[in-house]
This record gives C-alpha cells, structure tokens and sequence, in this order.
C-alpha cells in the first residue's frame, strides 16, 4: 500500500504512522536517486550544448547529436522517469514535487563545479526564494 500522508516523509522512524525503517530507506533512496538522474541528465545536456561553441546552424546540432553527452542526458533521463513513477508509489505527489525541486540546488551547485558558472548574489537569492517558496507551499497543505 503506498505511503500518501504527510508523515510518511517527515517521521522515517519505526512505527512512525507505519513507516518503518525498510519503507523509509527505499523513500530516501529513489528521491536521491531521483536527484542524482535529473542532475546527471541536465549537466549532460548542457555538456553537449556548449562543447561545439564555433559550429552555427545545422552543423552545431549535428555535431550536438552526435556527442556522447546528449545520449548520456537521454539515458539519464529514462532512468529518471522509472525512478520518478517508483518513489510517486510512495509519498503524495505534492509531497514529491516539493522533494524533487531540491533538484534546482543540485543542478546549479553542479554548473558551478563543472562549468564554472557564477554564483552571482541575484542567482543565490532567485534560488533561495524557490525554495522557501517549496517549502511554503508545503506547509500550506
């Protein structure tokens, strides 16, 4: 039976509104994981994007497609789309989405460690701003 109640996320301890500690794993596991394919296939797209910076038109997308990042991005995303539908089967969608929107930090903190991308102050505060706003949203259930 899936777990679709606010606690199920909340109190990962034994007995804790029948979440035990196997079901509480498996949760933290498939959002990691879930986090983990969304970074990966994003960076990998970008990865792509920006390798052939002095191709224009449609030499810049052959040479795109052909590159191994952008099937790297695809199988990410694949892999993304089964761990999505598992770990939907166990929290609230709302609560899943919230959970999944952490992927916002992963892949800036990932842009700034492999392509150098700037942590400018109007970036840090734009992000912060989505995740209160996760978060109030949340609360507001």
């Amino acid at each position: 039976m899936p777990l679709c109640h606010r606690q199920a996320f909340t109190n990962l301890s034994y007995g804790a509104d029948g979440v035990d500690a196997m079901n509480a794993f498996t949760i933290v596991l498939l959002w990691i994981l879930v986090l983990t394919t969304d970074t990966c296939g994003q960076l990998a797209f970008k990865a792509a994007a920006v390798e052939n910076k002095e191709a224009r038109g449609r030499e810049y997308w052959r040479r795109m497609l052909r590159r191994p990042w952008i099937f790297l991005g695809f199988a990410a995303y694949i892999a993304e789309f089964i761990l999505v539908l598992a770990f939907f089967s166990t929290v609230a969608l709302s609560e899943g989405v919230l959970l999944g929107m952490a992927s916002t930090v992963t892949v800036i903190v990932g842009g700034r460690l492999w392509f150098k991308e700037r942590l400018t102050r109007p970036r840090i505060i734009g992000v912060s701003m989505i995740l209160v706003g996760v978060a109030l949203v949340g609360l507001g259930r």
